[in-house]
């Protein structure tokens, strides 16, 4: 029923993002709703679970709830197995393989972690892993009910496929069952009671907190601890810009004009214009006149009323420099 329940809200959860927009780097466009779930799921573990975990890892020795940890990962070991060879990575999947055979012979139904110390290392997977090595993106962030922190990638892998991996859901026995699955989370709870204590002292904003927590260590996982840099959107940004300042740079960046509104310029590296013009021009046999033309481009020389003034005021400025630069 609870499965049921999850898959229509994802369901619904993935229509609706055809008409929402993703807010920033955290990919989270249902936070009102992902905000109320989370408040709903933190009520009832303050209520009911984390008091039951408190208790239980009062009363039972630390060495009897590291055996029900160990019982637990065990079982686990197979479905690991099965989605690192479907990830392609047969190495880790034959290990995970050999991880189960001895845990559960040696080490006594995997009470005890013998794998651990032959070497055999613990692996993390899923199908929404495999899903995202095969390059299925995660999709929006969603709090499910009861599981908590997902994506919508995660959470149809989670209810459609992962399950059929849980070997508890292949006990017959229904109470038996229901009294695994109920122990098997009181014992992940009891184990994280120092992690969330720590986080809800230090998070200013605790749904942000969980969220962020739980989007880096998917990605983590996924990559295996390696992820690639995550795009800069800044960066991205200046990128697109580089080349339109460039082009932009191309452009005049002043009308330079003379007194008679003749364009002398058009950009700040284009001040040998006439130069350059007329250098490609061959030479041709000007007529005498008092206006000089040459076929091509035009260069009519004007002479301004004041030029006197202006030779004036220019050798006065020479001579002062040559004055001012050779006075001891």
């Amino acid at each position: 029923m609870l499965r049921r329940l999850i898959t229509v809200l994802l369901l619904t959860a993935l229509v609706g993002l055809g008409g929402c927009a993703t807010t920033g780097g955290s990919n989270d466009p249902l936070e009102g709703y992902n905000r109320a779930m989370f408040g709903i799921n933190d009520a009832v573990d303050k209520v009911i679970i984390k008091p039951v975990a408190t208790g239980y890892k009062a009363v039972m020795p630390e060495f009897a709830r590291t055996g029900v940890t160990n019982f637990f990962s065990n079982l686990g070991d197979v479905w690991i197995a099965i989605n690192n060879i479907l990830q392609g990575k047969i190495g880790d999947g034959v290990s995970d393989l050999g991880r189960f055979t001895i845990n559960t012979t040696v080490g006594i139904v995997g009470l005890f972690d013998v794998a651990s110390s032959a070497g055999l290392e613990k692996h993390n997977e899923d199908f929404g892993q495999t899903l995202g090595r095969w390059g299925m993106g995660s999709g929006a962030y969603v709090v499910l009910p009861f599981f908590g922190p997902s994506n919508v990638r995660d959470g149809f892998s989670r209810l459609l496929v992962d399950w059929h991996g849980d070997p508890l859901w292949y006990v017959r026995n229904i109470p038996t069952r229901n009294e695994l699955i109920g122990v098997r989370v009181i014992d992940d709870r009891a184990n994280l009671l120092d992690v969330s204590r720590l986080a809800e002292e230090a998070a200013l904003d605790h749904y942000a907190y969980v969220r962020d927590a739980f989007l880096q260590r998917r990605r983590s996982l996924i990559y295996d601890g390696d992820p690639p840099p995550e795009p800069n959107p800044a960066k991205s940004s200046d990128a697109g810009a580089e080349p339109v300042a460039r082009a932009a740079a191309k452009e005049p960046v002043a009308l330079i004009t003379n007194q008679w509104g003749e364009r002398v310029t058009t950009a700040a590296d284009e001040e040998l214009t006439p130069a350059r013009e007329f250098a490609g021009t061959g030479a041709k046999p000007v007529s005498a006149g008092k206006d000089a033309v040459v076929s091509g481009a035009v260069y009519e020389p004007k002479i301004p009323n004041n030029h006197e003034a202006l030779l004036a005021i220019s050798a006065g400025s020479r001579e002062g420099f040559v004055q001012a630069s050779l006075k001891p």
